[in-house]
């Protein structure tokens, strides 16, 4: 299927089936953009800024820096929870880790046969900052690692450059010398067409969530970095959490640059807009707020028709699902023989990372979600120490305006009278806030509190609120703080409940009312975005670029009258330049190395991906002629499979076809097209005439594989 084909089938799936036929002819005229081109993965090489995993690890050593990383596995992922800050509530780490022995990943094969005595671990950080000091890493830093090839995975976030960048860190084992590269960004987005992590829907059968799995780790006895084997789907799940977060990234850096328009003044008014209503729903939790006729005018006709001339068929977000597998399907005893084992980790083409994945979702300027996404979206690039300091920035603010409001109430009293009961909502015909909770009561005084819901006009939906007492309570009523999660409870508008105060009808004890008092310090935040809009950083700041996080932070902290922090990471700063392990040829680029004529047709539609440093995949095209004729000799069976799955129906399809069908247009092409195409007839004659003259049959596709992809020999002959 094209990528033309995937949009348009993406779309008619999410619409309602009633509206998929008079959609059709609307939809193929103006088809959605992609947010990610899965064909353009963009330079190999970071075009501004190092990856947060540089930053990491980097160190100076007597002023030369340089990345080191801790030594064994157990040690790195010890640094790494460091950084991160622990839920009190949680027995989980704060980077959260798992076992994998038969994957999906460009590793899945390094362990073969003792898959469970090496199982890979996939890591993915999802917890916020240990201090304002260490770097924001939540979903922005995913880690695989492979004991037997001494590889480290590496998706990390460069937020200079508004990307996740892809490394490899290769001869990670005891004592030797880690090199930390770039990898080809091409070979990467053949899986991570969505260009960020990818992860398995639940119920997460690969990992040792499952008990089959779990129990073949266990059964052999070794440990596995401190990782238990069994495990819950607590942590699948919020590593798949993660990667649903980190997806919407892009989208978030895309509206942020181009929704709003170019440079003018009104572009910058409308991302300042954007950028302080994500500050009020961090500091509101979530809530849903309101928006007014000011932001309406500014921000989202600004944002709603940028974005309608700009992508009238709206915006495709990439897909980081991948379809459940679990490997031991119908396995009852796990096999002795090295043979069969392997045909475990054959992985079928419906559940391929390579196969093309529709998007996930479509941004569209008209949906009443749009701006309500994209503000949720920028709120994701307010770590949580961050928010921290804008509470007590704000705390500080002077001559705050206090609104007042109250409601009715009735309470019902237990006997003996241990608690209140009370239930709250405004008198007939007013506006004010709904609520309903518990208060403890000693010796006829309440002494604390729970609220079970508090809503107020505006959006403000609060559940959940401890209420701790202020002065001396009586039999008349307590003055509360309330608390959300051990913070000062807010309301959508990003202002502070202060106080809350029940007061007991003196004449009726069933009765009575609450009053909360609320300061409207949200706007100290809009004044200082829109001195910042006045200033000379101001073109900076709100300039169609990426989210510049930690420069846009710094300057409303000023701002507020706060002073400035110690920046983390200097070492990372005068880093030696990022690099790839070897030139990577782009697709269409002939050899570069003199070869025969036969072998020259397979270089430009494979040595993106296959002419490269790595084993994985097999990189049958590196070396000189002599070497390069072997290695594709060699792997002629899989050649000639990955090359005849074109002719083959995609529901009857055992493995994905090379080169992966996202990818072809950046070979000019598409599915249609290379299926016709000379070129590969060319290329699967030549590889049915080695296996010809090997055999002295012509190949089959059925009775290749007939024991199975995996049971074939490998690309690569052992050493």
């Amino acid at each position: 299927m094209s990528l033309r084909n995937l949009l348009l089938a993406g779309v008619l799936g999410l619409l309602g089936p009633g509206s998929v036929m008079s959609a059709a002819a609307e939809a193929l005229a103006s088809l959605p953009t992609w947010v990610i081109d899965p064909a353009t993965p963009g330079a190999n090489l970071p075009p501004a800024g190092r990856s947060l995993f540089d930053q990491l690890f980097a160190v100076d050593r007597n002023g030369k820096a340089a990345i080191e990383l801790p030594f064994p596995f157990p040690a790195l992922l010890a640094r790494l929870d460091a950084q991160l800050a622990q839920d009190p509530a949680s027995p989980l780490p704060p980077a959260k880790r798992i076992l994998i022995p038969l994957g999906r990943s460009l590793q899945r094969t390094a362990a073969a046969p003792d898959y469970f005595a090496y199982p890979r671990v996939v890591v993915a950080v999802d917890g916020e900052p240990a201090s304002a000091a260490t770097l924001f890493l939540k979903d922005r830093l995913y880690i695989g690692y492979q004991e037997k090839s001494a590889v480290l995975e590496v998706i990390s976030y460069n937020e200079a450059a508004g990307r996740f960048e892809f490394q490899l860190v290769k001869d990670y084992r005891a004592g030797g010398q880690p090199q930390v590269v770039y990898a080809p960004r091409m070979v990467c987005f053949a899986c991570h067409q969505n260009g960020a992590p990818i992860f398995s829907r639940a119920l997460w059968d690969e990992t040792n969530a499952n008990p089959q799995v779990s129990a073949l780790l266990a059964a052999g006895g070794r440990g596995f970095y401190g990782i238990p084997t069994e495990r819950g789907v607590d942590v699948p799940y919020a590593i798949d959490n993660a990667t649903e977060r980190a997806n919407r990234f892009a989208l978030t850096q895309r509206l942020w640059r181009e929704g709003c328009g170019d440079a003018d003044l009104s572009a910058r008014r409308c991302r300042a807009g954007l950028f302080s209503a994500a500050l009020r729903h961090a500091l509101a939790g979530g809530q849903v707020w309101l928006p007014d006729p000011d932001f309406e005018q500014a921000v989202s006709a600004k944002l709603r028709a940028t974005a309608r001339h700009r992508w009238p068929g709206g915006l495709a977000i990439g897909n980081p699902d991948l379809p459940n597998r679990n490997p031991l399907q119908g396995m009852t005893i796990w096999p002795a023989n090295d043979a069969a084992r392997t045909v475990f980790s054959n992985v079928p083409a419906r559940f391929e990372p390579l196969a093309p994945r529709p998007p996930q979702a479509l941004w569209q300027a008209e949906a009443p979600s749009a701006v309500s996404t994209l503000i949720a979206g920028l709120a994701e690039f307010v770590a949580a120490p961050d928010r921290g300091r804008l509470e007590v920035a704000l705390s500080r603010q002077a001559n705050v305006v206090t609104e007042r409001v109250t409601a009715s109430c009735q309470i019902e009293a237990s006997a003996p009278a241990s608690r209140w009961s009370v239930r709250c909502a405004p008198r007939p015909g007013q506006s004010g806030p709904t609520l309903a909770g518990i208060l403890s009561v000693v010796a006829g005084r309440p002494t604390s509190g729970h609220l079970s819901r508090l809503t107020l006009p505006g959006g403000t939906a609060l559940s959940n609120l401890e209420l701790l007492t202020v002065g001396r309570s009586s039999a008349a009523g307590a003055v509360f703080l309330p608390r959300v999660n051990g913070r000062l409870a807010r309301s959508a508008e990003g202002n502070a409940i202060h106080r809350l105060e029940f007061r007991r009808s003196a004449s009726n004890p069933a009765s009575g009312e609450v009053v909360l008092e609320i300061r409207l310090e949200f706007s100290a935040v809009e004044r200082a975005m829109a001195a910042l809009i006045e200033s000379t950083k101001g073109e900076t700041l709100f300039a169609p670029d990426t989210i510049p996080r930690q420069a846009m932070m710094a300057a409303v902290f000023k701002q507020l009258g706060l002073p400035a922090q110690p920046t983390c990471c200097a070492a990372a700063q005068t880093l030696p330049a990022p690099r790839l392990e070897v030139a990577v040829l782009a697709p269409g680029a002939r050899a570069s190395v003199a070869v025969d004529g036969s072998l020259q047709a397979f270089f430009p539609y494979c040595a993106a991906c296959h002419r490269t440093a790595e084993t994985f995949p097999p990189n049958f095209l590196a070396g000189d002629s002599t070497q390069v004729a072997a290695r594709l000799r060699q792997c002629a069976p899989r050649l000639y499979v990955r090359l005849a799955m074109a002719d083959v129906p995609a529901e009857q399809r055992d493995k994905t076809p090379m080169p992966p069908e996202t990818v072809l247009p950046a070979f000019a092409t598409d599915v249609k097209g290379w299926h016709a195409s000379p070129v590969r007839a060319t290329l699967l004659a030549q590889v049915d005439d080695w296996l010809h003259t090997e055999t002295g049959q012509p190949p089959n596709l059925k009775q290749l594989l007939a024991g199975g992809y995996e049971a074939l020999r490998p690309c690569l002959a052992a050493p």
